[in-house]
């Protein structure tokens, strides 16, 4: 049995058990921005099993296509030293949102693996959670797999082997016990069963894994049942291929023996058991496959990811002894393989090829320099040894060659790699990258003189400042004229410097005749402040003496910001834990925001519990101190060092309220300076990083003036008073169900008299069986099935096709097959029939089956053929 035809037949299964055959979704998951790649069938229904989605059914089956070769679910390492480990696989799998359970799920895997793929029932052994004694039920009692092969994975185990089968979504959310599926290859091959010392060995395989969803994790570890428990399971279509083909390796499959043919031809190599020929053949349906869902090769992110797999293949290709690009011509050849089940790959193979060349070509530019160091410094490393981090860094930093390709083939040679060296190169490397950085931002500026004496904690103005310091482009000059931008640097300046989060100042500088408009501060270099704007008018030269005046506005918005940030930075440990550590901040005279540790997002009650606590500490009033002491001293006190902050031997210290802080930044005189604190934010930015963001003072109080003014406004338009919109809201709910109710009975209604109309009229005889095939005016696709089920009821023996059509072009088709008939004519293959002749499908059980398509002028014709079609199998 081919893999083409593995999966179709898959596929075919579960749309006779009802199920929606569901498209793969892309390589980049557009619900989930914690995954680098979608790595299993269940990503896309993710928000489905979580009840942020709802679809137009409860049962999907699909096949999609994963990677796994980034983050923290990577294969890339493994790929072409094992059977089974790929970049890139295809996940079957079948999904229930609430509608059946663990008996069916595993009556269905039972029937598919023993009669539809034929396998040898005597050959699968099973395993459930220790604690799953439903399943084991099913299995043993219900299915009859002999209790020695059905093996309960955590019970006096360990937690390793409890987690094995016990899946989790996340550290909160659904969860449940699996049932996993073991094929074994025999006693020929060594391995254990699953649970046993002998485990990790190749006789016993997985191939299929059933997910019971029915627990609800809460941050607290509680899990109470789910009211709809749910099914999530994955067969790989490489493993299962494996099984049915009679082969052991996945590599050894039709579909990977095409292409390892195809690396062969492109490679000039006759022995196709090279281990090179299945990295190659691997790596091109990952890359192919990445490239077609829009991601191209680059330094960062999942282009990094696609830049390794391609450096990788062409590693391995380069070892076959192919220098010239020969990668990009497998398009074609995987096009031939997989094209049919997966179009857009077919549509993009010229995109497709063309990237993957550019890369191809980019790299072989250096590759064989990079080989050619490598081997050098290899030829003098005795196997068992380790190639020093400096030479890793070298391949990496020049050569673009990842660390893991270099390990790679240090492995082949028995070489180990020095990652420690290599971390302290690449430490090096991005001080000096951030070095570049600073300088860059304050435009490429040198600076020799002294440091700027910071004065803008006590007073927002300064007179008599030396000016030290111009620049214009970037460039040291002795003066300045009106009209041009520039860089000013004083000898002293009361204007804070962009650091810690908090914005720089802005403001002017102002002699007689002469005004400079600051518009952002900036360090030119620890502790020398350059201030970034343009001359308004008179001349400015160094020496020339200046008054510095901070907008004070802007500055005092900022700092209720800032001293706000502190005040909730405690709250938030006192509200989620102790676990809570700031993860970045941006304090602007707009807001604050503030990046946090934390997985699960916060609850509406715990953010009014934050604002509670911050504005008490608002209110108290209390004074804000400071202080300089040792770094040790401060840390040991209980002040909060922040993250990303880098501190010398000595630190300010700053007391606001209950909050004790090492910080920099410029702050109210008294909490109550804040006052108001409202939070307008929360959201999550990275797998374990919240985001919230805040407002104070004049900025909170426009914000509640605006939200009272929107309550006010539905309060009118409700005819309410402000304090009854919620009830008045849920009044109106209320009233559009019942109208809707009222609205289904009437097209039930109206549905039923032209279901009896349409059988008196239209309803022909054929053989001995009633048939009526017809097209009808916009009719809702409920209220199509009414139809349906109504007029075979009044036919008896009989087959009913109908289609209505929608004002947007789209056609409804419903059939129904009285039960005498569904051993010759399945409803199902009735509505594919016509589906498919107005460009859709359908599907369904043999009595009842919906479809669709949007090919109205179509529709006559195909209508009319259901005639002949029915006349055919009777």
């Amino acid at each position: 049995m081919k893999s083409s035809e593995i999966r179709q037949k898959f596929l075919q299964f579960f749309q006779s058990k009802g199920h929606q055959i569901v498209p793969s979704s892309s390589l980049v998951p557009s619900n989930d921005p914690t995954l680098l790649f979608t790595n299993s069938g269940m990503v896309q229904f993710k928000d489905v099993f979580t009840g942020k989605e709802a679809r137009s059914y409860t049962r999907a089956t699909s096949s999609q296509r994963s990677v796994r070769a980034g983050g923290k679910h990577n294969d890339l390492e493994n790929v072409g030293y094992t059977a089974r480990h790929h970049t890139f696989f295809e996940m079957l799998g079948n999904f229930s949102f609430g509608d059946y359970f663990k008996r069916d799920a595993i009556q269905y895997a039972w029937e598919l693996l023993t009669k539809v793929y034929g396998l040898p029932a005597e050959k699968l052994w099973v395993t459930v959670y220790h604690e799953d004694d439903e399943a084991y039920d099913i299995w043993a009692k219900e299915v009859g797999v002999p209790p020695e092969r059905i093996i309960r994975i955590g019970d006096n185990k360990g937690a390793r082997y409890a987690s094995d089968n016990f899946w989790q979504m996340a550290d909160t959310g659904p969860c449940g016990p699996c049932s996993e599926i073991f094929y074994d290859h025999g006693p020929d091959v060594w391995g254990g069963p699953p649970g046993s010392p002998e485990e990790d060995g190749d006789r016993y395989i997985e191939i299929w894994n059933l997910v019971f969803m029915q627990f609800e994790r809460d941050a607290a570890g509680n899990m109470p049942r789910l009211p709809k428990p749910c099914v999530d399971t994955g067969m790989g279509l490489e493993r299962v291929s494996a099984v049915l083909q009679h082969v052991h390796s996945n590599y050894e499959i039709d579909l990977f023996q095409a292409l390892i043919a195809a690396a062969a031809r492109e490679t000039h190599v006759t022995d196709l058991a090279e281990n090179s020929l299945k990295v190659i053949a691997d790596h091109i349906r990952a890359c192919s496959f990445l490239v077609v869902d829009g991601i191209i090769p680059s330094n960062e992110g999942r282009g990094y990811v696609l830049r390794r797999i391609v450096r990788r293949a062409l590693r391995h290709g380069y070892k076959l002894g192919q220098t010239k690009p020969f990668f990009y011509r497998l398009v074609p050849d995987l096009v031939k393989e997989m094209g049919e089940a997966y179009p857009e790959l077919a549509n993009n193979a010229d995109r497709v090829a063309q990237v993957l060349k550019q890369e191809e070509e980019r790299f072989g530019e250096t590759l064989e320099n990079g080989m050619r160091i490598l081997d050098g410094a290899l030829a003098g490393v005795a196997e068992g040894s380790a190639l020093d981090g400096t030479t890793l860094f070298t391949l990496y930093d020049t050569y673009g060659f990842p660390v893991d390709l270099t390990a790679d083939i240090c492995r082949e040679r028995g070489v180990e790699v020095d990652l420690e060296g290599f971390e302290v190169a690449m430490t090096r490397q991005r001080e000096q990258a951030r070095a570049a950085g600073k300088f860059k931002m304050a435009e490429g500026l040198s600076y020799e003189g002294a440091s700027t004496r910071f004065e803008g904690y006590e007073q927002l103005s300064l007179d008599d400042v030396a000016v030290t310091a111009l620049y214009v482009g970037g460039t040291k000059v002795d003066s300045i004229a009106a009209g041009q931008e520039g860089v000013v640097v004083l000898d002293a300046t009361p204007f804070y410097a962009e650091s810690g989060g908090q914005v720089g100042d802005t403001g002017v500088l102002e002699a007689d005749g002469v005004r400079f408009a600051v518009a952002d501060t900036l360090k030119v270099q620890v502790g020398v402040s350059g201030h970034h704007g343009k001359l308004e008018s008179g001349s400015l030269k160094v020496g020339d003496t200046v008054r510095a005046v901070v907008d004070g506005v802007r500055r005092a918005r900022t700092m209720r910001n800032h001293s706000a940030t502190h005040l909730m930075h405690k709250a938030l440990r006192q509200v989620l834990g102790s676990h809570v550590q700031q993860r970045g901040s941006l304090v602007d005279p707009d807001k604050t925001r503030f990046d946090f540790t934390q997985d699960a997002p916060m609850t509406p009650a715990q953010i009014a519990e934050v604002e509670v606590i911050v504005n008490a500490e608002v209110l108290a009033n209390h004074a804000t101190q400071s202080r300089v002491m040792a770094f040790d001293d401060a840390v040991k006190g209980g002040a909060t060092a922040l993250f990303g902050e880098k501190y010398g031997d000595t630190v300010r210290v700053l007391d606001i309220g209950f909050s004790q802080e090492l910080c920099g930044g410029t702050h109210v005189a008294r909490t109550g300076d804040i006052g108001l604190f409202k939070i307008v934010g929360e959201g999550g930015v990275a797998a374990g990083v919240r985001r919230v963001e805040a407002i104070t003072g004049d900025n909170a109080v426009v914000w509640v003036q605006n939200q009272a003014a929107v309550l006010n406004r539905a309060a009118g338009m409700l005819r309410s008073a402000a304090t009854e919109v919620p009830d008045r809201i849920a009044h109106v709910q209320e009233q559009i169900k019942a109208l809707e109710r009222e609205l289904e009975q009437a097209r039930a209604k109206l549905a039923s008299s032209a279901g009896n109309d349409l059988a008196a009229q239209n309803a022909v005889e054929i053989k001995g069986i009633k048939l009526l095939a017809a097209g009808i005016g916009d009719v809702d696709p409920k209220a199509l099935r009414g139809m349906v089920d109504q007029i075979k009821n009044k036919l008896k023996s009989s087959v009913v096709l109908l289609a209505a059509g929608s004002p947007d072009g789209k056609i409804s088709l419903v059939g129904g097959v009285t039960p005498d008939l569904v051993d010759r004519i399945k409803a199902g293959d009735l509505v594919g029939f016509v589906a498919s002749q107005v460009g859709g499908k359908g599907g369904g059980r043999p009595d009842m089956a919906m479809g669709g398509g949007n090919d109205v002028a179509a529709l006559p014709a195909a209508i009319a053929s259901v005639h002949q079609w029915v006349d055919e199998r009777l």
